[in-house]
Protein backbone atom coordinates (compact mmCIF):
# COMPACT_ATOMS: atom_id res chain seq x y z
CA UNK A 1 0.00 0.00 0.00
CA UNK A 2 1.25 3.43 -0.92
CA UNK A 3 2.15 5.76 1.93
CA UNK A 4 0.11 8.67 0.63
CA UNK A 5 -3.59 7.78 0.46
CA UNK A 6 -5.37 9.69 -2.29
CA UNK A 7 -8.67 8.68 -3.88
CA UNK A 8 -10.79 10.31 -6.55
CA UNK A 9 -14.31 10.32 -7.80
CA UNK A 10 -14.31 11.13 -11.49
CA UNK A 11 -17.80 11.42 -12.99
CA UNK A 12 -18.55 12.36 -16.58
CA UNK A 13 -21.14 15.15 -17.11
CA UNK A 14 -23.10 13.05 -19.58
CA UNK A 15 -26.25 12.94 -17.45
CA UNK A 16 -27.46 13.05 -13.83
CA UNK A 17 -25.63 11.25 -11.03
CA UNK A 18 -27.24 7.81 -10.75
CA UNK A 19 -27.27 5.93 -7.41
CA UNK A 20 -24.55 3.67 -8.83
CA UNK A 21 -22.21 6.64 -9.24
CA UNK A 22 -23.25 8.00 -5.88
CA UNK A 23 -22.34 4.70 -4.22
CA UNK A 24 -18.95 4.75 -5.96
CA UNK A 25 -18.31 8.24 -4.60
CA UNK A 26 -19.36 7.10 -1.11
CA UNK A 27 -17.03 4.07 -1.08
CA UNK A 28 -14.11 6.25 -2.19
CA UNK A 29 -14.95 8.83 0.47
CA UNK A 30 -15.31 6.31 3.31
CA UNK A 31 -11.97 4.68 2.55
CA UNK A 32 -10.17 8.00 2.12
CA UNK A 33 -11.45 9.29 5.46
CA UNK A 34 -10.82 6.01 7.26
CA UNK A 35 -7.18 6.08 6.09
CA UNK A 36 -6.80 9.83 6.84
CA UNK A 37 -6.26 10.37 3.13
CA UNK A 38 -7.41 12.92 0.57
CA UNK A 39 -10.56 12.85 -1.55
CA UNK A 40 -10.48 14.43 -5.00
CA UNK A 41 -13.32 15.34 -7.36
CA UNK A 42 -12.29 15.27 -11.03
CA UNK A 43 -14.74 16.03 -13.81
CA UNK A 44 -14.04 13.83 -16.84
CA UNK A 45 -15.60 15.90 -19.62
CA UNK A 46 -13.55 14.89 -22.66
CA UNK A 47 -16.55 13.21 -24.31
CA UNK A 48 -18.03 16.38 -25.80
CA UNK A 49 -20.45 14.44 -28.03
CA UNK A 50 -22.27 13.05 -24.96
CA UNK A 51 -22.05 16.19 -22.82
CA UNK A 52 -25.37 17.03 -21.13
CA UNK A 53 -26.09 20.57 -20.02
CA UNK A 54 -26.48 21.08 -16.25
CA UNK A 55 -25.29 17.53 -15.44
CA UNK A 56 -22.07 18.85 -13.84
CA UNK A 57 -24.16 21.06 -11.52
CA UNK A 58 -26.45 18.09 -10.72
CA UNK A 59 -23.45 15.93 -9.85
CA UNK A 60 -21.98 18.57 -7.54
CA UNK A 61 -25.33 19.23 -5.85
CA UNK A 62 -25.94 15.52 -5.29
CA UNK A 63 -22.51 15.00 -3.73
CA UNK A 64 -22.98 18.01 -1.48
CA UNK A 65 -26.40 16.81 -0.33
CA UNK A 66 -25.14 13.37 0.78
CA UNK A 67 -22.27 15.01 2.66
CA UNK A 68 -19.34 13.87 0.53
CA UNK A 69 -16.79 16.65 0.96
CA UNK A 70 -13.72 16.94 -1.24
CA UNK A 71 -10.25 18.08 -0.33
CA UNK A 72 -9.49 19.04 -3.93
CA UNK A 73 -11.77 19.90 -6.84
CA UNK A 74 -12.35 22.36 -9.64
CA UNK A 75 -14.28 24.54 -7.17
CA UNK A 76 -12.03 24.11 -4.13
CA UNK A 77 -8.73 24.08 -5.99
CA UNK A 78 -5.60 22.15 -5.07
CA UNK A 79 -2.00 21.46 -6.05
CA UNK A 80 -2.82 18.89 -8.74
CA UNK A 81 -5.24 20.81 -10.95
CA UNK A 82 -6.85 21.58 -13.25
CA UNK A 83 -9.56 19.20 -12.07
CA UNK A 84 -11.56 19.25 -15.32
CA UNK A 85 -10.18 17.10 -18.11
CA UNK A 86 -11.26 19.60 -20.77
CA UNK A 87 -8.75 22.01 -19.22
CA UNK A 88 -5.92 19.45 -19.31
CA UNK A 89 -5.63 18.86 -23.07
CA UNK A 90 -2.06 20.19 -23.32
CA UNK A 91 -1.04 17.63 -20.69
CA UNK A 92 -2.57 14.76 -22.70
CA UNK A 93 -0.95 16.06 -25.91
CA UNK A 94 2.42 15.80 -24.18
CA UNK A 95 1.89 12.25 -22.95
CA UNK A 96 0.45 10.84 -26.17
CA UNK A 97 3.63 12.06 -27.92
CA UNK A 98 5.69 10.12 -25.37
CA UNK A 99 3.78 6.90 -26.13
CA UNK A 100 4.19 7.39 -29.87
CA UNK A 101 7.92 8.12 -29.54
CA UNK A 102 8.40 5.03 -27.35
CA UNK A 103 6.57 2.87 -29.90
CA UNK A 104 3.59 2.16 -27.64
CA UNK A 105 1.06 4.05 -29.79
CA UNK A 106 0.51 4.72 -33.49
CA UNK A 107 -1.63 6.70 -35.95
CA UNK A 108 -4.60 4.94 -37.56
CA UNK A 109 -6.42 6.26 -40.65
CA UNK A 110 -9.01 3.50 -41.06
CA UNK A 111 -12.42 4.63 -42.25
CA UNK A 112 -15.46 3.55 -40.25
CA UNK A 113 -16.97 1.75 -43.25
CA UNK A 114 -13.75 -0.23 -43.77
CA UNK A 115 -13.67 -1.38 -40.14
CA UNK A 116 -17.37 -2.28 -40.34
CA UNK A 117 -16.64 -4.40 -43.42
CA UNK A 118 -13.87 -6.23 -41.55
CA UNK A 119 -16.28 -6.97 -38.70
CA UNK A 120 -18.91 -8.36 -41.07
CA UNK A 121 -16.35 -10.57 -42.86
CA UNK A 122 -15.12 -11.97 -39.54
CA UNK A 123 -18.68 -12.64 -38.35
CA UNK A 124 -19.40 -14.58 -41.55
CA UNK A 125 -16.49 -16.86 -40.64
CA UNK A 126 -17.72 -17.19 -37.06
CA UNK A 127 -14.92 -15.00 -35.73
CA UNK A 128 -14.70 -11.72 -33.84
CA UNK A 129 -12.79 -8.83 -35.35
CA UNK A 130 -10.18 -7.42 -32.96
CA UNK A 131 -7.88 -4.60 -34.01
CA UNK A 132 -4.58 -5.83 -32.51
CA UNK A 133 -1.26 -7.58 -33.19
CA UNK A 134 -3.06 -10.29 -35.17
CA UNK A 135 -4.06 -7.97 -38.02
CA UNK A 136 -2.97 -4.37 -37.40
CA UNK A 137 -0.15 -4.39 -39.96
CA UNK A 138 -2.71 -5.32 -42.61
CA UNK A 139 -4.85 -2.28 -41.75
CA UNK A 140 -4.57 1.41 -42.59
CA UNK A 141 -2.17 2.75 -39.95
CA UNK A 142 1.29 4.21 -39.50
CA UNK A 143 2.99 0.92 -38.54
CA UNK A 144 3.82 0.12 -42.17
CA UNK A 145 4.32 3.69 -43.45
CA UNK A 146 7.36 5.85 -43.98
CA UNK A 147 7.83 9.02 -41.95
CA UNK A 148 7.06 11.14 -44.96
CA UNK A 149 3.81 9.31 -45.71
CA UNK A 150 2.73 9.54 -42.06
CA UNK A 151 3.28 13.32 -41.98
CA UNK A 152 1.45 13.79 -45.28
CA UNK A 153 -1.60 11.81 -44.16
CA UNK A 154 -1.70 13.48 -40.73
CA UNK A 155 -1.85 16.86 -42.47
CA UNK A 156 -4.50 15.80 -44.98
CA UNK A 157 -6.71 13.24 -43.25
CA UNK A 158 -8.53 12.63 -40.01
CA UNK A 159 -6.97 10.03 -37.77
CA UNK A 160 -6.97 8.47 -34.31
CA UNK A 161 -4.11 7.34 -32.12
CA UNK A 162 -4.25 3.70 -30.97
CA UNK A 163 -2.40 1.92 -28.19
CA UNK A 164 -0.04 -0.79 -29.45
CA UNK A 165 -1.00 -3.80 -27.37
CA UNK A 166 1.89 -6.25 -26.90
CA UNK A 167 1.49 -9.53 -28.77
CA UNK A 168 1.26 -12.91 -27.06
CA UNK A 169 1.55 -11.63 -23.52
CA UNK A 170 -0.24 -12.56 -20.31
CA UNK A 171 -1.14 -9.47 -18.33
CA UNK A 172 -1.29 -10.30 -14.64
CA UNK A 173 -2.60 -7.95 -11.97
CA UNK A 174 -4.59 -7.94 -8.75
CA UNK A 175 -7.89 -6.34 -7.80
CA UNK A 176 -8.77 -5.81 -4.13
CA UNK A 177 -12.29 -7.16 -4.71
CA UNK A 178 -11.73 -9.69 -7.51
CA UNK A 179 -8.33 -11.07 -6.48
CA UNK A 180 -5.67 -12.19 -8.98
CA UNK A 181 -6.58 -11.73 -12.65
CA UNK A 182 -4.78 -12.82 -15.82
CA UNK A 183 -5.72 -11.61 -19.31
CA UNK A 184 -4.18 -12.55 -22.64
CA UNK A 185 -3.15 -9.65 -24.91
CA UNK A 186 -4.79 -11.60 -27.76
CA UNK A 187 -8.15 -10.59 -26.29
CA UNK A 188 -7.38 -6.86 -26.05
CA UNK A 189 -8.04 -4.32 -28.80
CA UNK A 190 -5.55 -1.67 -29.75
CA UNK A 191 -7.87 0.86 -28.13
CA UNK A 192 -8.17 4.42 -29.36
CA UNK A 193 -6.30 6.79 -27.02
CA UNK A 194 -6.84 9.96 -29.03
CA UNK A 195 -10.02 10.57 -31.02
CA UNK A 196 -10.31 12.24 -34.40
CA UNK A 197 -11.57 15.42 -32.68
CA UNK A 198 -8.21 15.77 -30.96
CA UNK A 199 -9.50 14.80 -27.51
CA UNK A 200 -8.19 11.91 -25.43
CA UNK A 201 -10.35 8.92 -24.59
CA UNK A 202 -11.02 7.79 -21.03
CA UNK A 203 -8.31 5.14 -21.31
CA UNK A 204 -5.49 7.64 -21.71
CA UNK A 205 -6.85 10.56 -19.70
CA UNK A 206 -7.72 8.59 -16.57
CA UNK A 207 -4.34 6.87 -16.44
CA UNK A 208 -2.39 10.11 -16.95
CA UNK A 209 -4.54 12.01 -14.45
CA UNK A 210 -4.44 9.30 -11.80
CA UNK A 211 -0.65 9.17 -12.06
CA UNK A 212 -0.09 12.93 -12.02
CA UNK A 213 -2.59 13.42 -9.19
CA UNK A 214 -0.83 10.63 -7.25
CA UNK A 215 -3.97 8.55 -6.83
CA UNK A 216 -3.18 5.56 -4.61
CA UNK A 217 -6.46 3.63 -5.00
CA UNK A 218 -8.89 3.53 -7.92
CA UNK A 219 -12.31 2.45 -6.68
CA UNK A 220 -14.80 2.34 -9.56
CA UNK A 221 -17.68 0.38 -11.05
CA UNK A 222 -17.53 -3.16 -12.39
CA UNK A 223 -18.16 -1.89 -15.93
CA UNK A 224 -14.49 -0.81 -16.06
CA UNK A 225 -13.10 -4.24 -15.15
CA UNK A 226 -12.73 -5.35 -18.82
CA UNK A 227 -10.54 -2.27 -19.40
CA UNK A 228 -8.28 -2.89 -16.43
CA UNK A 229 -5.71 -4.97 -18.34
CA UNK A 230 -5.36 -2.18 -20.92
CA UNK A 231 -4.92 0.43 -18.19
CA UNK A 232 -2.22 -1.69 -16.53
CA UNK A 233 -0.44 -1.91 -19.88
CA UNK A 234 -0.60 1.87 -20.32
CA UNK A 235 0.92 2.36 -16.87
CA UNK A 236 3.73 -0.03 -17.78
CA UNK A 237 4.26 1.71 -21.12
CA UNK A 238 4.99 4.92 -19.20
CA UNK A 239 7.10 3.01 -16.62
CA UNK A 240 4.67 4.08 -13.91
CA UNK A 241 3.52 2.12 -10.88
CA UNK A 242 -0.23 1.43 -11.13
CA UNK A 243 -2.49 2.30 -8.18
CA UNK A 244 -4.41 -0.36 -6.30
CA UNK A 245 -7.72 -1.20 -7.99
CA UNK A 246 -11.10 -2.16 -6.55
CA UNK A 247 -14.04 -2.73 -8.89
CA UNK A 248 -17.45 -2.49 -7.25
CA UNK A 249 -20.31 -4.88 -8.05
CA UNK A 250 -23.34 -3.76 -10.03
CA UNK A 251 -26.48 -2.42 -8.36
CA UNK A 252 -29.24 -4.67 -9.65
CA UNK A 253 -32.95 -4.17 -10.27
CA UNK A 254 -35.30 -5.07 -7.37
CA UNK A 255 -35.97 -8.34 -9.21
CA UNK A 256 -32.25 -9.12 -9.09
CA UNK A 257 -32.03 -9.40 -12.88
CA UNK A 258 -30.06 -6.74 -14.74
CA UNK A 259 -28.50 -3.40 -13.86
CA UNK A 260 -30.69 -0.80 -12.14
CA UNK A 261 -31.78 2.02 -14.47
CA UNK A 262 -33.92 5.16 -14.30
CA UNK A 263 -36.69 3.22 -16.03
CA UNK A 264 -36.76 0.83 -13.08
CA UNK A 265 -37.40 3.79 -10.82
CA UNK A 266 -40.40 4.73 -12.95
CA UNK A 267 -41.60 1.15 -13.06
CA UNK A 268 -41.30 0.38 -9.35
CA UNK A 269 -42.01 3.90 -8.04
CA UNK A 270 -38.75 4.94 -6.34
CA UNK A 271 -35.98 7.46 -7.12
CA UNK A 272 -32.61 6.55 -8.64
CA UNK A 273 -31.05 10.04 -8.39
CA UNK A 274 -30.05 11.99 -5.29
CA UNK A 275 -31.87 15.11 -6.50
CA UNK A 276 -34.59 15.95 -9.01
CA UNK A 277 -33.54 15.69 -12.65
CA UNK A 278 -35.51 17.25 -15.50
CA UNK A 279 -35.34 15.58 -18.89
CA UNK A 280 -38.44 14.70 -20.89
CA UNK A 281 -40.10 14.91 -17.49
CA UNK A 282 -39.05 15.49 -13.89
CA UNK A 283 -37.44 12.45 -12.27
CA UNK A 284 -37.89 12.78 -8.51
CA UNK A 285 -34.74 12.56 -6.43
CA UNK A 286 -34.23 10.93 -3.02
CA UNK A 287 -34.07 14.32 -1.32
CA UNK A 288 -37.34 15.53 -2.82
CA UNK A 289 -38.99 12.19 -2.01
CA UNK A 290 -38.30 12.78 1.68
CA UNK A 291 -35.26 10.59 2.28
CA UNK A 292 -32.52 11.71 4.66
CA UNK A 293 -29.02 11.88 3.22
CA UNK A 294 -27.71 9.99 6.28
CA UNK A 295 -30.17 7.18 5.61
CA UNK A 296 -29.32 6.99 1.91
CA UNK A 297 -25.60 6.71 2.72
CA UNK A 298 -26.42 4.07 5.32
CA UNK A 299 -28.39 2.07 2.76
CA UNK A 300 -25.94 2.53 -0.11
CA UNK A 301 -23.00 1.16 1.86
CA UNK A 302 -24.77 -2.21 2.06
CA UNK A 303 -25.10 -2.30 -1.72
CA UNK A 304 -21.93 -4.28 -2.13
CA UNK A 305 -20.34 -4.13 1.34
CA UNK A 306 -20.88 -6.25 4.42
CA UNK A 307 -19.87 -5.83 8.03
CA UNK A 308 -18.83 -8.42 10.59
CA UNK A 309 -21.95 -8.27 12.72
CA UNK A 310 -25.67 -7.56 12.47
CA UNK A 311 -25.48 -3.78 12.86
CA UNK A 312 -27.67 -2.09 10.22
CA UNK A 313 -28.08 1.54 11.28
CA UNK A 314 -24.98 3.68 10.83
CA UNK A 315 -24.03 7.32 11.07
CA UNK A 316 -21.42 8.62 8.63
CA UNK A 317 -18.84 8.62 11.43
CA UNK A 318 -19.58 4.96 12.18
CA UNK A 319 -19.41 4.04 8.49
CA UNK A 320 -15.96 5.61 8.20
CA UNK A 321 -14.78 3.64 11.24
CA UNK A 322 -16.07 0.24 10.06
CA UNK A 323 -15.60 0.46 6.29
CA UNK A 324 -12.92 -1.51 4.44
CA UNK A 325 -12.28 -2.38 0.79
CA UNK A 326 -11.66 -6.02 1.69
CA UNK A 327 -15.29 -6.49 2.74
CA UNK A 328 -16.70 -5.44 -0.63
CA UNK A 329 -18.59 -8.29 -2.28
CA UNK A 330 -18.10 -9.58 -5.82
CA UNK A 331 -21.76 -10.36 -6.47
CA UNK A 332 -24.23 -7.73 -7.63
CA UNK A 333 -26.36 -6.03 -4.98
CA UNK A 334 -30.14 -5.98 -5.41
CA UNK A 335 -31.79 -2.61 -4.82
CA UNK A 336 -34.55 -3.03 -2.22
CA UNK A 337 -36.77 0.08 -1.88
CA UNK A 338 -38.55 -1.38 1.17
CA UNK A 339 -35.25 -1.81 2.98
CA UNK A 340 -34.32 1.77 2.14
CA UNK A 341 -37.65 3.01 3.56
CA UNK A 342 -37.06 1.05 6.76
CA UNK A 343 -33.54 2.44 7.19
CA UNK A 344 -34.89 5.94 6.52
CA UNK A 345 -37.56 5.45 9.21
CA UNK A 346 -34.90 4.35 11.71
CA UNK A 347 -32.90 7.52 11.09
CA UNK A 348 -36.07 9.58 11.50
CA UNK A 349 -36.76 7.90 14.85
CA UNK A 350 -33.24 8.75 16.08
CA UNK A 351 -33.40 12.39 14.96
CA UNK A 352 -34.08 15.18 17.48
CA UNK A 353 -37.59 16.71 17.55
CA UNK A 354 -36.27 20.13 16.57
CA UNK A 355 -34.18 18.94 13.61
CA UNK A 356 -36.98 16.72 12.30
CA UNK A 357 -39.57 19.48 12.70
CA UNK A 358 -37.36 21.86 10.72
CA UNK A 359 -36.95 19.34 7.90
CA UNK A 360 -40.66 18.49 7.76
CA UNK A 361 -41.54 22.19 7.83
CA UNK A 362 -39.39 22.83 4.76
CA UNK A 363 -41.26 20.10 2.90
CA UNK A 364 -44.66 21.27 4.16
CA UNK A 365 -44.42 25.08 4.34
CA UNK A 366 -48.21 25.67 4.46
CA UNK A 367 -48.62 23.84 7.77
CA UNK A 368 -47.84 25.75 10.95
CA UNK A 369 -44.66 24.66 12.69
CA UNK A 370 -46.47 24.16 16.02
CA UNK A 371 -48.83 21.74 14.26
CA UNK A 372 -45.89 19.90 12.73
CA UNK A 373 -44.16 19.53 16.10
CA UNK A 374 -47.32 17.95 17.56
CA UNK A 375 -47.65 15.78 14.45
CA UNK A 376 -44.10 14.49 14.82
CA UNK A 377 -44.64 13.55 18.44
CA UNK A 378 -47.70 11.57 17.40
CA UNK A 379 -46.52 9.73 14.29
CA UNK A 380 -42.70 9.63 14.48
CA UNK A 381 -42.55 5.78 14.78
CA UNK A 382 -44.67 5.55 11.60
CA UNK A 383 -42.77 8.09 9.48
CA UNK A 384 -40.91 6.48 6.61
CA UNK A 385 -40.09 9.73 4.80
CA UNK A 386 -40.44 13.42 5.64
CA UNK A 387 -42.60 14.43 2.68
CA UNK A 388 -45.69 12.27 2.73
CA UNK A 389 -47.12 13.88 5.82
CA UNK A 390 -50.45 14.86 4.31
CA UNK A 391 -50.66 12.00 1.80
CA UNK A 392 -50.22 9.23 4.35
CA UNK A 393 -51.74 10.96 7.36
CA UNK A 394 -54.40 12.96 5.51
CA UNK A 395 -56.98 11.94 8.11
CA UNK A 396 -55.18 14.10 10.68
CA UNK A 397 -55.80 17.20 8.59
CA UNK A 398 -59.12 16.43 6.89
CA UNK A 399 -62.23 14.43 7.85
CA UNK A 400 -61.89 10.92 6.42
CA UNK A 401 -64.33 8.93 4.30
CA UNK A 402 -65.60 6.27 6.69
CA UNK A 403 -66.05 2.69 5.58
CA UNK A 404 -69.76 1.99 6.14
CA UNK A 405 -69.30 -1.79 6.27
CA UNK A 406 -66.61 -1.51 8.94
CA UNK A 407 -68.78 0.85 11.01
CA UNK A 408 -71.72 -1.54 10.88
CA UNK A 409 -69.46 -4.47 11.72
CA UNK A 410 -68.10 -2.70 14.81
CA UNK A 411 -71.41 -1.15 15.93
CA UNK A 412 -73.60 -2.32 18.81
CA UNK A 413 -75.90 -0.72 21.37
CA UNK A 414 -73.07 -0.84 23.92
CA UNK A 415 -70.73 0.92 21.49
CA UNK A 416 -73.32 3.59 20.70
CA UNK A 417 -74.11 4.28 24.38
CA UNK A 418 -70.38 4.38 25.27
CA UNK A 419 -69.55 6.86 22.52
CA UNK A 420 -72.51 9.14 23.36
CA UNK A 421 -71.55 9.14 27.04
CA UNK A 422 -67.93 9.81 26.11
CA UNK A 423 -68.86 12.73 23.85
CA UNK A 424 -70.83 14.33 26.71
CA UNK A 425 -67.95 13.85 29.16
CA UNK A 426 -65.16 15.64 27.27
CA UNK A 427 -64.58 19.30 26.47
CA UNK A 428 -61.85 21.63 25.26
CA UNK A 429 -58.88 21.78 27.60
CA UNK A 430 -59.12 18.17 28.77
CA UNK A 431 -55.81 16.43 29.35
CA UNK A 432 -54.80 13.26 27.51
CA UNK A 433 -55.00 11.28 30.77
CA UNK A 434 -58.51 12.63 31.47
CA UNK A 435 -59.78 11.66 28.00
CA UNK A 436 -58.34 8.16 28.22
CA UNK A 437 -59.77 7.56 31.71
CA UNK A 438 -63.19 8.88 30.66
CA UNK A 439 -63.35 6.59 27.63
CA UNK A 440 -62.40 3.66 29.88
CA UNK A 441 -65.08 4.59 32.45
CA UNK A 442 -67.79 5.02 29.79
CA UNK A 443 -66.95 1.64 28.28
CA UNK A 444 -67.01 -0.06 31.68
CA UNK A 445 -70.35 1.60 32.51
CA UNK A 446 -71.89 0.09 29.32
CA UNK A 447 -70.31 -3.36 29.69
CA UNK A 448 -68.03 -2.75 26.71
CA UNK A 449 -64.40 -3.83 26.47
CA UNK A 450 -62.04 -0.86 26.36
CA UNK A 451 -60.38 -2.24 23.21
CA UNK A 452 -63.75 -2.25 21.41
CA UNK A 453 -64.31 1.39 22.35
CA UNK A 454 -60.84 2.33 21.11
CA UNK A 455 -61.45 0.41 17.88
CA UNK A 456 -64.61 2.36 17.09
CA UNK A 457 -62.91 5.68 17.91
CA UNK A 458 -60.02 4.82 15.61
CA UNK A 459 -62.40 3.91 12.80
CA UNK A 460 -64.42 7.12 13.20
CA UNK A 461 -61.29 9.33 13.37
CA UNK A 462 -59.13 7.63 10.71
CA UNK A 463 -61.72 6.01 8.43
CA UNK A 464 -60.02 2.63 8.75
CA UNK A 465 -58.59 0.34 11.41
CA UNK A 466 -55.04 1.73 11.43
CA UNK A 467 -53.09 4.79 12.48
CA UNK A 468 -51.20 6.05 15.54
CA UNK A 469 -52.35 6.23 19.16
CA UNK A 470 -56.13 6.95 19.33
CA UNK A 471 -56.06 9.32 22.31
CA UNK A 472 -53.04 11.08 20.78
CA UNK A 473 -55.03 11.63 17.57
CA UNK A 474 -57.90 13.12 19.56
CA UNK A 475 -55.52 15.60 21.14
CA UNK A 476 -54.03 16.45 17.74
CA UNK A 477 -57.27 17.11 15.86
CA UNK A 478 -58.92 18.76 18.89
CA UNK A 479 -62.02 17.98 20.98
CA UNK A 480 -64.45 19.72 18.61
CA UNK A 481 -63.28 17.72 15.58
CA UNK A 482 -63.14 14.54 17.66
CA UNK A 483 -66.79 14.87 18.70
CA UNK A 484 -67.88 15.60 15.11
CA UNK A 485 -66.12 12.53 13.75
CA UNK A 486 -67.45 10.24 16.49
CA UNK A 487 -71.01 11.46 15.87
CA UNK A 488 -70.58 11.14 12.10
CA UNK A 489 -69.87 7.45 12.56
CA UNK A 490 -72.95 6.94 14.70
CA UNK A 491 -75.17 8.51 12.01
CA UNK A 492 -74.09 6.10 9.29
Amino acid sequence: MKNKIRLRFAPSPTGPLHIGGLRTALFNYLFAKKMSGKMILRIEDTDQARFVKKSKEHIEKSLEWVGINFDESNIKGGDYGPYRQSERKKIYDEYIKILIEKGHAYFAFDKKEDLDAHRVNHEKKGKKFIYNAHNREKLDNSLTMSEGEIKKRINEESYVVRFKTPSEKEIKFEDVVRGKISVSSRDIDDKVLYKSDGMPTYHLANVVDDHLMEISHVVRGEEWLPSLALHVLIYKAFDWEPPEFAHLPLILKPTGKGKLSKRDGDKFGFPVYANNWKEDKVYEGFEEAGFLSEALNNYMVFLGWSNDGDKEIYSMKELIKDFSLEKINKAGAKFDPKKLLWINSQHIIKMSDLKLANLVSKKNPKIKKEKIQKFIQLVRPRLETITFLKETFIYLFEKPIINKELIEKNMSSSVEKTILDFIDSIKEGCSEEFIKQNLYDCAKKNDLKFGKALGYCRLAIVGKMEGPDVIGMMMFIGIKDTKERLLQGLKI
